[in-house]
């Protein structure tokens, strides 16, 4: 099988082709780097055309590029030489410092600075002059000066590589921030949506239905009645939601977040709707200010409760109550869960979700499902609010 050699890049290919040229001008001029060898001019010519064929490797292929290179520099000596191809052969070293693998680039320049100290010391023996330290300063400029640039270089590479892939991992923190900001927000957008419409459409839904379907006029007047005060609340809530969104622009104020003062409120709002339902309020008149967002909380999971109430509960008593412990605020809303002889409104599951979102943020617990008591089967919300933002949830 023929042996596939990797594709030069363009640098190698321009380093090949100006290092040969170079080299045979100087040939044809007759400089030679060195004095007569055993070996002719001509003779020169072969390490210098083989170094040049091992340019076009550096990048690809740089230790078998060193290998070969340092077989044909060896060559080299004992022709009269070439100043391109010692050229050559050093950057043949520095790129196998460059492009090879870290332990090639660990070992080359201590292997070079070994030999280049070996050769000082051997030719300071051997000549007992101290013309012998320029061949070891020679032999540095060769071996060792090229591989520690190569180490310089690659360091430098590595840290802008290293500083490029840090700030690419901080955009890319930044923008999973944003994501995740934008993802939160849009979820709060949805549960404020929910819960300050879907209580007045699913009574205008009801009393519609019940408008349609009752042939009496009374009734349906009294219907129409409930449908128009919810439109209107609906509207306003919607109202003040858009100036929210829009940052209290022009003469849409934002409302004030809803508190726990407000229940005996919306409580008989749902009177209205047809709602037969009883606030028990267990907290202490002068028990300490809960935080606004707790207050919120509660006051949209009870909301919350009495639609769900409105649109599945089956005719019977809705029971609210609230007590308040030293470290939680405990909210329970009971309904009853026989089949419902009325007109129903549909539901997506929303409501559950948006609760338990909201009791989850704060740290609480949240618990929902049907239970069976004296007086029949009942649907109970139940839930714990830790009072300190501290705590992590209150448990019983």
């Amino acid at each position: 099988m023929a042996l596939s050699l990797p594709r030069p890049q363009r640098v190698d290919v321009r380093i090949a082709v100006t290092s040969l040229l170079g080299g045979l001008v100087l040939w044809a001029l007759g400089l030679h780097a060195q004095p007569d060898r055993a070996l002719g001019a001509d003779w020169a010519l072969i390490p210098l055309v083989v170094l040049a064929g091992l340019e076009l490797l550096r990048s690809s292929m740089p230790r078998t590029a060193l290998v070969l290179a340092t077989c044909a520099l060896v060559l080299d000596q004992f022709t009269k030489g070439n100043l391109a191809s010692i050229l050559m052969y050093t950057d043949i070293v520095y790129a196998a410092v460059l492009y090879g693998t870290p332990a090639a680039a660990r070992r080359i320049p201590v292997t070079t600075g070994v030999i280049t100290v070996a050769v000082t010391f051997g030719f300071l023996a051997w000549w007992r002059e101290p013309e012998a330290v320029l061949i070891g300063i020679l032999v540095g400029i060769v071996l060792y000066a090229p591989a520690t640039t190569g180490v310089l270089v690659r360091n430098h590479r590595e840290a802008a590589a290293a500083a490029k892939l840090r700030a690419e991992q901080t955009a890319l923190l930044a923008e999973m921030d944003r994501v995740q900001a934008v993802t939160a927000e849009r979820a709060r957008m949805a549960r404020e949506l929910h819960d300050m419409v879907a209580n007045h459409l699913s009574a205008i839904a009801i009393h519609s239905t019940a408008a349609l379907s009752l042939d009496n006029p009374a009734a349906s007047k009294d219907a129409l009645a409930v449908i128009r005060e919810n439109s209107v609340q609906g509207l306003a809530e919607m109202r003040r939601l858009i100036g929210i969104l829009r940052d209290a622009s022009g003469d849409l104020e934002p409302a004030a977040a809803p508190t726990l003062d407000g229940l005996a409120a919306l409580v008989e709002g749902a009177r209205t709707n047809g709602l037969d339902v009883t606030l028990d309020d267990a907290r202490a008149p002068q028990g300490p200010k809960l935080p606004a967002p707790v207050e919120l909380a509660a006051y949209r999971i009870v909301q919350e409760s009495l639609t769900n109430a409105l649109k599945h509960a089956s005719p019977g008593r809705v029971t609210v109550r609230l007590s308040q412990e030293p470290r939680a605020l405990r909210v329970r809303v009971t309904s009853p869960y026989d089949d419902p002889s009325g007109p129903r409104a549909p539901g997506s599951g929303a409501g559950l979700v948006g609760m338990r979102e909201r009791t989850e943020l704060l740290g609480g617990t949240f618990e929902s499902g049907p239970e069976s008591n004296p007086d029949g089967k009942v649907w109970i919300v139940f839930v714990t609010l830790p009072v300190d933002p501290a705590d992590e949830g209150a448990k019983e």
